[in-house]
């Protein structure tokens, strides 16, 4: 299921009717009232969430989404009018993983609907099953998917998540933004690689000061320090 929250109803009914015939089930919403009573009673595979709402807007109900466990890994889409990379970078810095700037091709739509679910796994979360990662006083369960600094549980984000264990299972190991953008994001991503440095840095931010195990690389990327 496809929960589209989206304020405008030609565009809504549109993109509803491009999903049904894509092969997906699909519910909208002109605002954000009937998506959380919707979202009570059901948990869906991908949103697409429209940044300009009435009353709550898009980067509030993201910014709730990513706030609660039992919501913090369900995709998201988001799709911005002004098409500024403000409201992208804010947008992707709080967890959304990819974005449509209006107006946009329904073709398009469905291109980036399958490949954010294909990077998901469906929507079925994946836990492999390997052992813990430390470095410092960092502490990462992959099979838990738990972050910890100095024994204080972290909540991250999905990508934020999949950044840390890329670096933590190769300290040492330098990286370009292409290349986490592709082992982060997927081979399909389009976006750009400011995507990665706004991700680092809210990821830095949260790990407090372990965050500076993350090292800048000049002309390369990032690399996570193999030692404290």
């Amino acid at each position: 299921m496809i929960f589209c929250v989206e304020d405008d109803a030609s565009i809504r009914e549109l993109t509803l009717y491009t999903l049904l015939a894509a092969g997906y089930e699909a519910q909208g919403f002109p605002d954000s009232g009937p998506f959380w009573k919707a979202m009570e009673e059901r948990r869906p595979e991908l949103i697409l969430l429209d940044i300009m709402l009435p009353g709550q807007d898009g980067i509030s109900v993201l910014r709730q989404l990513r706030a609660h466990p039992a919501t913090a890994d369900i995709p998201v889409i988001m799709a911005t009018a002004k098409g500024t990379e403000y409201d992208k970078v804010i947008g992707l810095d709080l967890g959304a993983d990819d974005y449509l700037a209006k107006p946009f091709g329904m073709m398009e739509m469905v291109s980036r609907v399958r490949a954010v679910l294909r990077r998901a796994g469906g929507g079925t979360a994946q836990k492999p099953a390997e052992g813990m990662l430390r470095l410092g006083g960092l502490e990462l369960d992959p099979g838990a998917c738990v972050v910890r600094a100095d024994g204080r549980r972290v909540a991250l984000t999905h990508k934020e998540y999949k950044l840390l264990l890329t670096f933590m299972k190769n300290a040492g190991r330098a990286f370009t933004r292409d290349q986490l953008l592709t082992l982060v994001w997927g081979v399909d991503y389009t976006g750009e690689t400011r995507t990665v440095d706004v991700h680092i840095g809210t990821l830095r931010t949260k790990l407090g000061p372990w965050g500076n195990l993350i090292a800048t690389v000049r002309g390369i990327g990032y690399r996570m320090e193999e030692s404290v």
